[in-house]
């Protein structure tokens, strides 16, 4: 799969992703907090299956 997320883009989802988690293991905030896991994972790995659906782009790379 191609990348469609930009680097801010990435970064964002990443420290959302690692904050819902943190605060989910601290009981900060309850069980759903572990949701934080989908924008962990899709900001390690610069794909989002959402945006392919919708079109949406935030990565620089021209399309082909």
């Amino acid at each position: 799969m191609q990348k469609n997320e930009g680097t801010l883009d990435r970064v964002l989802r990443i420290g959302a992703g690692l904050a819902l988690i943190g605060m989910a293991a601290t009981d900060v905030i309850g069980f759903w907090g572990y949701i934080g896991i989908v924008p962990l994972l899709t900001g390690a790995v610069g794909v989002c299956p959402l945006y392919s659906v919708l079109g949406l782009r935030t990565c620089p790379i021209s399309r082909r």
